[in-house]
């Protein structure tokens, strides 16, 4: 008898101790696993909102009065205002004393249910299903504006910087092509003037550089002491801008034709504008050339940035001295030796004597011994 009613007791002790055992983990405070979620949306939402009061909504609540998530007023209640939801829907059922917004989210107010304020939603619908709306009723559909991390521009691979190089050179083509076309004169001038000496082209070419732009602040300067220069002074900088690049260009063009003719010769073409375009495209292509070596090398981080140096210094040379050649030929306007020829010309009828009554005088010609015996 003592020994069951021992096991009774024990086994009433058991069944009691495992009853009591799940409410200890109830007593002990519990944390929420959302938390650092809820922080990070709150952060959100409120530069989210800094945004929209700066570009015109200074009407919107604080961030504390969004809740996130859908949310619903029953039918039979009032809720004084405002309510504001995030990145959820409302569902008006009964009556809200004042304004409501949603972010990122819809309004729908039901048959029975009443705002008695006004309701915005932003980046969703404004949807009345039956129900009433005091106020105003805003609704744009474009979702607000998010911050995303920016991403940089991706640098061009090789096979990218090739083709770049390849374009430049088919531009640079077609623009010698038209100046061969319609200003052929002038290349010729460039290119006497580089042939009369490189260094002289390139310290010419060098100090045009350096006073560009004081030139351009001058011309400013001078137009705007006037009122209807100072309304010039946009046309002239972009003249200006045109007539430097054109300048360059036409330098350039003008040694590139230049080194392609000394690296080849004139057999086989019969006309000189076809041995000045072979000396184009040849000259052009060694210029660009050493741009596409350094187009392949782009792989190479050391290698590219030693050889895009190299491509630099050297289409700078060339194009400082095609610069001061076309300054000193005035665009090729100007060619040595026309000075000369017109001397020549005229001293052939220097013996002639005029005298202001009768024109020119009777006077015997020189002429050379050879002819003098015969």
């Amino acid at each position: 008898m003592r020994s069951l009613i021992l096991a009774a007791t024990l086994a009433v002790g058991s069944t009691a101790a495992t009853q009591q055992k799940p409410a200890l983990p109830d007593s002990a405070p519990r944390t929420r696993p959302d938390s650092a979620a809820s922080a990070l949306q709150r952060q959100q939402l409120d530069s989210q909102l800094a945004r929209l009061r700066a570009s015109g909504g200074r009407d919107l609540p604080t961030a504390d009065r969004f809740g996130f998530g859908d949310r619903t007023v029953p039918a039979g209640q009032t809720i004084e205002g405002p309510i504001a939801v995030a990145r959820g829907t409302l569902e008006v059922f009964g009556t809200v004393s004042g304004d409501v917004f949603a972010l990122d989210g819809d309004i729908r107010v039901h048959k029975g249910g009443r705002i008695t304020g006004d309701a915005l939603a932003l980046g969703g619908l404004m949807v009345v299903d039956g129900g009433v709306v005091d106020g105003e009723r805003r609704s744009i559909t474009a979702r607000a504006p998010v911050e995303r991390p920016t991403r940089a521009s991706r640098p061009l691979g090789t096979w990218g910087s090739i083709k770049l190089v390849i374009g430049w050179f088919a531009i640079l083509m077609m623009i010698g092509l038209g100046v061969m076309i319609f200003a052929d004169a002038n290349l010729d001038g460039v290119v006497v003037g580089l042939e009369r000496g490189f260094a002289r082209s390139f310290w010419i070419g060098l100090a045009g550089q350096l006073a560009a732009l004081p030139v351009l602040f001058l011309l400013s300067v001078a137009l705007a002491i006037t009122i209807i220069g100072a309304l010039l002074i946009p046309f002239a900088i972009v003249a200006y801008v045109i007539a430097v690049a054109g300048l360059v260009t036409l330098g350039f063009l003008g040694i590139a034709r230049l080194t392609g003719g000394a690296l080849t010769s004139d057999s086989g073409t019969t006309s000189p504008r076809g041995v000045h375009l072979r000396a184009l495209f040849i000259g052009l292509f060694i210029y660009l050339a050493v741009w596409l070596v350094a187009a392949a090398f782009t792989w190479s981080p050391v290698a590219g940035s030693v050889l895009r140096g190299i491509a630099i210094a050297v289409t700078w040379v060339a194009a400082t001295a095609g610069l001061g050649a076309a300054l000193s030929s005035r665009a090729g306007t100007q060619r040595p030796g026309v000075g000369s020829r017109t001397r020549a010309v005229t001293d052939e009828f220097a013996w002639q004597t005029p005298t202001p009554v009768s024109g020119v005088a009777a006077a015997r010609r020189p002429v050379s011994p050879s002819v003098r015996e015969t």
